[in-house]
C-alpha cells in the first residue's frame, strides 16, 4: 500500500470518528470508534482464518448454516481451532459485516452502500437506520469475550469492550437516535477494506496509531494518561534497541495505549514477549486492543490492570528492554512499609509523596535484566531536586553506577503539558563505566501550530550522539564521575553542556565613524530645512 493510500485510510477512519464529534469529547468518543474498528478487525481476521481452513473443502465461512445440526458441529470444530490460534471466536451471524448489513435495511435496497465518504457526506440517518441492532451488537461484543472463557486468552479479552456504552445519552437522546448513529458508523466502517491479507507493512496498525494520536491531541491534559508522541517513542525505542536485532522481552510499567511497546518492536526484527501494566481501566483496554490489532498474538503479550508502584504484577521477572513515560510528578502513598520492598530497600529512602518520579525509576531498575537498557521520560526536577531525591540519585550514581545518559528534550512536546522533559538512560552493566553522557537537545525541534515536534533529523542527532558517546560542542558532553561528584550529584544538563553563545564583538572605532557620518548628514538636512523655512517666512522647528 502506497503512502497516499495510507493517508486515505487514515482520512476515512478519522471522518468516521467525527460522526461523534460534538456529541462528546475526544477522550470519550475514542472508546467507541477504536472499539468498533477493533471489532471489525477481529471479524475480518477470523473470516480470513476460517476461509483458509475451509479452502480444501471448497467452502467459505458464508456457506455454513449455523441453524442446522451440521452447521453447529462445524462451528464447534472451527471454534476450537480459532480460539487456540486467534484467541476468540465469532459465529457468522456475529460478524461485523453481517451486523452492519442487518442494521442498514433501506427503502431503496438497490442503492449501493460502498463509499464511506458518500455515507458521511449525506444526511443518511433516516435512510440507513431502519433496523434496530443495539441489543444484537451488545450481545456480540459480550460473546466475543465469552468465547475465550476457560482458555489461555481469557485474561486478554476479559471486559475488553467494557467502555462501549450503547445506552449512553451522549450518543443520542432516544434509543432510536442512538441506533441511527451506531448504524451509520458501522455502515461506513463496513465499506472500508482493511486488506488484512496483504503482506505489506502494518497499514491498519499505523492507521490505528494515527487515530490514537488524533484523539490524544484533542484530549488536553488527559492525553498524557495514554499517549507518548511518536517522535519521542522513537527516540526511546532506538536507544533501548541499540546494537540489537532481537529482544527477548520489552516492558513498560505505565504502558498507556501500548504504543511505546509497539514502537520498540518496529526497531528490531523480533520481540519475544511484551509486558505492560496500566492503572487506568479504559486505557488498559485500549492497550490490549492495540496489541491484538497490531497482530501480536495473545500468547505474546501480558498486560495487567493495576497500580504499578503499589501492586506490581511482574515482580521476579527481568526484562531486556524497559521503556516508559510515567505520569509526571505523580502522587503516591510513599508508605513506610514499602521500605521492606526489594525495589526500594537498598536506597534507604522513598521518593516523596508528591513526586513519584524516582519511585518509577527504582521499580524499573529492579526489573531490568543484566544485559538490559532502561530509557524513561521524566521531568527535569529529578535531575536536581534535593532531600530524598538527591539521596536516591546519589545511590544510583555512586553505589550502582547505573546512570548512562541524560538527554534534555525540547519543551511542549507532550499533549497536556508544555514543560521541558528529559530522558534518563540506565543500565546494570555499562560499557562506559567512567562517564555519564549529557545531551542538550532542547533547541532541536520544529514548531507546528501550538505544539513542538522532533523531525527525523532531530531524532537522528540525539540517537547518533548517544550511540557514538562523543562530546559535541554546545550539544553533548561526556562528564567523568568525578565531575558529577564535584557537582554534588546534581545532573542538571547546563552544568555539563555549555550552550553559551558569545555575542558578536563590536568595533567601537567603526561605530564612532558611523556616528560622525550620521551627525554630518543630520546637519546638512537641518540646513536644508532652515533654508526652506526662511523662503516660506515661517518659524524653523529648531
Amino acid at each position: 500500500m502506497s503512502e497516499s493510500q495510507k493517508r486515505e485510510l487514515e482520512s476515512k477512519l478519522w471522518g468516521i470518528a467525527n460522526i461523534l464529534r460534538g456529541k462528546m469529547n475526544a477522550s470519550q468518543f475514542q472508546d467507541y470508534i477504536l472499539g468498533f474498528i477493533f471489532y471489525k478487525y477481529l471479524s475480518d481476521k477470523l473470516v480470513n482464518e476460517v476461509n483458509e481452513l475451509l479452502k480444501p473443502d471448497g467452502l467459505t465461512y458464508a456457506d455454513i448454516d449455523e441453524n442446522t445440526e451440521e452447521g453447529k458441529q462445524d462451528l464447534e470444530h472451527l471454534k476450537e481451532i480459532t480460539v487456540e490460534r486467534l484467541g476468540f471466536f465469532l459465529k457468522p451471524s456475529e460478524l461485523f459485516g453481517t451486523l452492519a448489513r442487518r442494521g442498514n435495511v433501506t427503502e431503496d435496497e438497490t442503492k449501493p452502500l460502498t463509499d464511506a465518504a458518500a455515507i458521511l457526506a449525506e444526511d443518511t440517518d433516516e435512510e440507513y437506520a431502519q433496523t434496530f441492532i443495539l441489543e444484537d451488537l451488545e450481545k456480540v461484543l459480550k460473546n466475543i469475550e465469552r468465547s475465550t472463557l476457560g482458555t489461555d486468552s481469557q485474561d486478554d479479552f476479559d471486559n475488553l469492550f467494557y467502555d462501549i456504552d450503547l445506552n449512553s445519552t451522549k450518543i443520542g437522546k432516544s434509543v432510536d437516535d442512538r441506533n441511527k448513529v451506531i448504524v451509520k458508523i458501522l455502515t461506513a466502517l463496513n465499506t472500508i477494506d482493511f486488506d488484512l491479507g496483504s503482506t505489506d507493512s502494518d497499514v491498519l496498525g499505523d492507521a490505528y496509531e494515527y487515530l490514537i494520536g488524533q484523539f490524544a491531541a484533542g484530549a488536553g491534559q488527559k492525553a498524557g494518561e495514554f499517549y507518548t508522541p511518536q517522535q519521542v517513542s522513537t527516540v526511546l525505542a532506538r536507544i533501548v534497541t541499540t546494537g540489537k536485532k532481537k529482544l527477548k522481552s520489552v516492558y513498560d510499567p505505565t504502558c498507556g495505549s501500548g504504543s511505546l511497546l509497539l514502537r520498540v518492536a518496529k526497531q528490531v526484527d523480533e520481540v519475544g514477549h511484551f509486558y505492560g501494566q496500566e492503572m487506568n481501566r479504559t486505557t488498559y483496554n485500549l492497550a490490549r486492543m492495540n496489541m491484538i490489532l497490531h497482530d501480536v498474538s495473545y500468547l505474546q503479550f501480558d498486560i495487567k490492570n493495576e497500580d504499578t508502584l503499589e501492586h506490581p504484577q511482574h515482580l521476579g521477572q527481568r526484562f531486556e528492554a524497559i521503556v516508559a513515560n510515567p505520569p509526571f510528578s505523580a502522587k503516591w502513598s510513599a508508605n513506610p512499609l514499602l521500605m521492606n520492598d526489594d525495589r526500594y530497600s537498598q536506597f534507604g529512602k522513598l521518593a516523596p509523596k508528591g513526586t513519584a518520579d524516582f519511585a518509577f525509576v527504582q521499580h524499573m531498575y529492579y526489573q531490568l535484566a543484566d544485559n538490559g537498557v532502561l530509557a524513561t521520560v521524566l521531568p527535569h526536577g529529578v535531575l536536581f531536586r534535593g532531600a530524598a531525591e538527591e539521596h536516591i540519585r546519589k545511590h544510583f550514581i555512586e553505589e550502582l553506577n547505573a546512570i548512562d545518559a541524560v538527554i534534555g528534550l525540547p519543551a511542549n512536546l507532550f499533549f497536556g503539558t508544555s514543560i521541558a522533559t528529559c530522558i534518563l538512560v540506565l543500565k546494570k552493566c555499562r560499557e562506559d563505566n567512567e562517564h555519564i553522557l549529557f545531551i542538550d537537545a532542547s533547541k532541536g525541534f520544529d514548531k507546528q501550530k501550538t505544539q513542538n515536534y522532533l523531525l527525523p533529523e532531530h531524532i537522528d542527532a540525539i540517537v547518533d550522539t548517544f550511540q557514538n558517546r562523543s562530546s559535541v560542542d554546545k550539544y553533548a558532553y561526556r562528564a567523568t564521575l568525578d565531575e558529577v561528584r564535584e557537582n554534588n550529584y546534581n545532573l542538571n544538563i547546563p552544568r555539563y553542556v555549555n550552550t553559551f553563545e558569545e555575542e558578536e564583538s563590536i568595533d567601537l572605532d567603526a561605530v564612532a565613524d558611523e556616528l560622525v557620518q550620521i551627525n554630518a548628514e543630520l546637519a546638512a538636512t537641518e540646513a536644508s530645512i532652515l533654508a526652506f523655512c526662511k523662503e516660506l517666512n515661517i518659524k524653523a522647528p529648531f
